[in-house]
C-alpha cells in the first residue's frame, strides 16, 4: 500500500491538496495521531485500499509523541507545503478563519507552527512553496511527484427527459432528433444497448447530427480537464430513455475512451415507457 503523510503550515493548501488526492484514489483522514497510523493501514489493507493518506497540522502538535519512529517503521511519503509569512497572513484575512493555535497573534502562531513542524520538513520527499501556485498548478505539482495518472473522468449519462435531467449534468445534449426506436413495434421491448437499436438509430443521415454530438462532449471535456477539474459530467437525454439517450451515451464512450477515462452509466433504462 501506498501511504504519505500531507503536511505543513495552515493555510498553505493542504484542504486543496487533500482533495486533488482524493481524486487520485487516496484514502485520506485528518489528524489521526502517529500511534494509530500503523493500525488504520491494517484495518484498511484487507479491504483492498491501495493508497491512503494521513493530514497532518498544528491541531495535531500534542499527539506527535514517537513520531520519528513510527516514520521509521512505516516508511511513508512525507509531502509538505508551506507559503511566505505575508501570504498566509493575507490568506487568512480573506477567509476569517482561525489559526489552529489560536492564541490571538497570528504572526506569531505562524512562526509556532513552523517551528514545531521543523522535524516532518527536515523528513519531507517534497516541500511545496505555495505562495505563487495556482489550484491547478498545485495538483500539476502533486501529479508529477507521485508519478500519478491526473484521474480525470468523463461521466456519461443517459436519461428520459420524461424522467426529468440529472442535477449533476454539466452538459446536456438532446437526442431527440434522432430516429425514434419506440414506434418501431420490434424495437420497443428493446434499449439502446442492443445491436438493433443502434443501428436503427444511427442511420447514414443521421452521421452528421452524432458528429456534432461528439465534438461538442469531446471539447467541452477537455476544457474541464485542462482547468484541472477531476471530472465532467455529460448526459445524455431522450424521451424516455431507453433507447437513444443509451445507444448515444454507449457510442460516446466508445469514441471518447481514447482521449479519457470514462465511466457510462443508464439511469432511466428499466423505466416503462
Amino acid at each position: 500500500m501506498r501511504f504519505l503523510v500531507l503536511t505543513g503550515l495552515s493555510g498553505a493548501g493542504k484542504t486543496t491538496a487533500r482533495g486533488f488526492l482524493e481524486d487520485l484514489g487516496y484514502f485520506m483522514v485528518d489528524n489521526l495521531p502517529p500511534g494509530l497510523w500503523k493500525p488504520l493501514l491494517e484495518e484498511l489493507s484487507p479491504r483492498g485500499v491501495a493508497r491512503a493518506g494521513v493530514v497532518l497540522d498544528a491541531r495535531a502538535l500534542a499527539f506527535l509523541e514517537g513520531l520519528e519512529e513510527v516514520l521509521e517503521e512505516l516508511k511513508p511519503t512525507v509531502l509538505y507545503l508551506e507559503a511566505r509569512p505575508e501570504v498566509l497572513l493575507r490568506r487568512y484575512n480573506l477567509t476569517r478563519r482561525l489559526h489552529p493555535l489560536g492564541a490571538g497573534n497570528l504572526m506569531r502562531e505562524i512562526g509556532e507552527e513552523r517551528k514545531a513542524l521543523g522535524p516532518l520538513r527536515a523528513r519531507a520527499h517534497l516541500i511545496l512553496d505555495t505562495s505563487e501556485l495556482t489550484p491547478r498548478a498545485l495538483k500539476e505539482a502533486l501529479v508529477r511527484f507521485l508519478g500519478e495518472e491526473a484521474g480525470f473522468v468523463v461521466r456519461l449519462i443517459s436519461f428520459g427527459f420524461k424522467w426529468g435531467p440529472p442535477q449533476e449534468a454539466d452538459l446536456v445534449l438532446d437526442v431527440r432528433p434522432l430516429p425514434n426506436p419506440h414506434y418501431d413495434p420490434g424495437l420497443r421491448p428493446k434499449t439502446g444497448l442492443d445491436p438493433e437499436v443502434r443501428a436503427y438509430v444511427f442511420q447514414e443521415a443521421q452521421e452528421p447530427y452524432y458528429r456534432a454530438l461528439l465534438a461538442v462532449a469531446g471539447l467541452a471535456a477537455e476544457g474541464a480537464r485542462q482547468e484541472g477539474r477531476a471530472f465532467y459530467t455529460v448526459a445524455v437525454g431522450c424521451t424516455g430513455g431507453r433507447h437513444r439517450s443509451v445507444a448515444v451515451a454507449e457510442r460516446l464512450a466508445e469514441e471518447l475512451s481514447g482521449r479519457f477515462r470514462v465511466e457510462v452509466s443508464h439511469r432511466d433504462v428499466e423505466k416503462e415507457a
